[in-house]
């Protein structure tokens, strides 16, 4: 199933005024962030995958997206405990699949 048929995931954060431009700046951001996660699990590099979900976990709270924290929270507990990268393949592709879905708020 690819992320285009998954439902879109909002920042609950997303109706605030004051918080919309930040938001978004997160949400124009996460494209990079991904890209390094996959270049980490390209590299086979467990260390990196867990550093780079730490620092999702703790930005997207503050921008709205639990869900998202929660997830990057699991996925590098994961990393932590895993011997390779090919143990985590599939929460990885899950997660990349939620940061593609992120958005602001609903149209």
């Amino acid at each position: 199933m690819s992320s285009s048929d998954q439902p879109e995931v909002f920042s609950t954060l997303g109706n605030d005024p004051d918080m919309v431009e930040l938001i978004q700046e997160f949400v124009n951001a996460l494209p990079e962030r991904v890209k390094s996660i996959e270049a980490a699990v390209n590299a086979n590099d467990l260390d990196t995958l867990r550093r780079l979900a730490h620092q999702l976990k703790g930005a997207s709270g503050g921008y709205g997206f639990e869900v998202l924290g929660q997830a990057a929270a699991s996925l590098e507990q994961s990393a932590k405990a895993a011997s390779s990268v090919n143990q985590v393949t599939e929460q990885v592709q899950d997660f990349v699949s939620l940061c593609q879905r992120a958005r602001v708020a609903p149209a």
